[in-house]
């Protein structure tokens, strides 16, 4: 996905490296992907240098993604209250002076105080889609352009009735899945909830210094066990901020939010790509245009085609997405296209 344009003419990664150039130098951004698509990827961020650009040899979900970047971050940086955010790839934010301003207020906020600091987006209907954060008291004493509230603890994706109660509370925000920490925050983190993973990131950090990532990434990652940052460390910490969201935010994280950003055409199709059908109505189809789709009678779908993969999906069910991306990964014969 952050390799297509879904959005406009560039990739989704070309969008999201370019909306940090003004704040961070393009030889401190790193971007952690999968192996098969490094070589793309350095193609399309030529301007980034090619060690910079790494390539994960299995998919384990964001924590141990963490622990790479934050080993990777301590061979670089020149302090342990080095600012590091984690960005997620698959964001629409069109305000980007905001968005960086929200930014350096956190990795300001981060390095004052020594707390993991996320954004929390305000809700604009009762998503069950999003994971939330109940924002407890407003921090006192900010001089910061940014609002920040103590978090008073992550909840998972809810079913409709909580995710109403949710949005009436008015104190829960959406998990944007943006963190902003100082080095030193997020190890201490990792060593007290999953040292596991605190041990890899010494790990990486040294192999960094010593030249030798690529092996030591093929020698770690495959003894990781799959789990997100989320559930393995900010569920069980205390010291989380929420940084109030400033800017206009959108999770292409499931691909019923194209309906978000592209009008709908005939019969409220979103098309992208070559396109032509016969009573096909309320479908999002993504493909390119050297590849022809087509449909016959078929209503509510999401069909993906993409150079090594194909989607066809109820639309109903398209935050079960994550699902088959976890079945896959059990496949080893299919890991290569995760």
């Amino acid at each position: 996905k952050q390799l297509l344009r879904l959005i406009g003419n560039l990739t989704l990664i070309e969008q999201t490296v370019g909306r940090l150039k003004p704040l961070v130098p393009g030889n401190n951004i790193l971007v952690i992907t999968n192996q098969d698509y490094v070589a793309p990827m350095k193609a399309l961020l030529s301007d980034l240098p090619a060690e910079n650009i790494i390539g994960e040899p299995v998919g384990r979900d964001t924590a141990p993604c963490v622990a790479l970047a934050a080993g990777l971050v301590r061979a670089k940086a020149a302090s342990p209250d080095a600012a590091m955010l984690l960005l997620p790839a698959d964001h629409v934010i069109r305000n980007t002076d905001a968005m960086l301003q929200a930014l350096a207020d956190c990795s300001d906020m981060a390095r004052r105080t020594g707390n993991i600091v996320t954004i929390g987006v305000n809700p604009s209907y009762a998503s069950t889609g999003y994971g939330y954060i109940h924002c407890g008291e407003e921090v006192s004493g900010n001089d910061l352009t940014t609002r920040f509230f103590r978090s008073k603890g992550f909840r998972e994706k809810p079913g409709a009735e909580v995710a109403e109660k949710f949005f009436k509370e008015k104190s829960y925000r959406w998990n944007s899945g943006m963190f902003i920490w100082t080095v030193e925050a997020i190890m201490q983190a990792l060593r007290s909830c999953v040292p596991d993973l605190a041990v890899m990131a010494d790990k990486f950090e040294q192999a960094s210094r010593d030249g030798n990532i690529e092996a030591i990434l093929q020698q770690e990652y495959s003894q990781c066990d799959r789990v997100s940052i989320d559930y393995a460390v900010m569920e069980k910490i205390d010291n989380v901020l929420v940084a109030e969201c400033t800017f206009d935010w959108d999770d292409v994280g499931s691909w019923t939010a194209l309906r978000n950003q592209i009008r709908p055409g005939a019969n409220n199709n979103v098309v992208r790509g070559l396109f032509e059908g016969i009573d096909v109505q309320n479908c999002i189809v993504v493909g390119d245009s050297q590849h022809l789709i087509t449909a016959i009678d078929v209503d509510n779908l999401i069909i993906v085609h993409t150079e090594d993969a194909t989607l066809v999906c109820n639309a109903k069910s398209a935050q079960r997405v994550k699902e088959l991306v976890h079945l896959i990964g059990d496949k080893p014969e299919l890991d290569k296209f995760l």
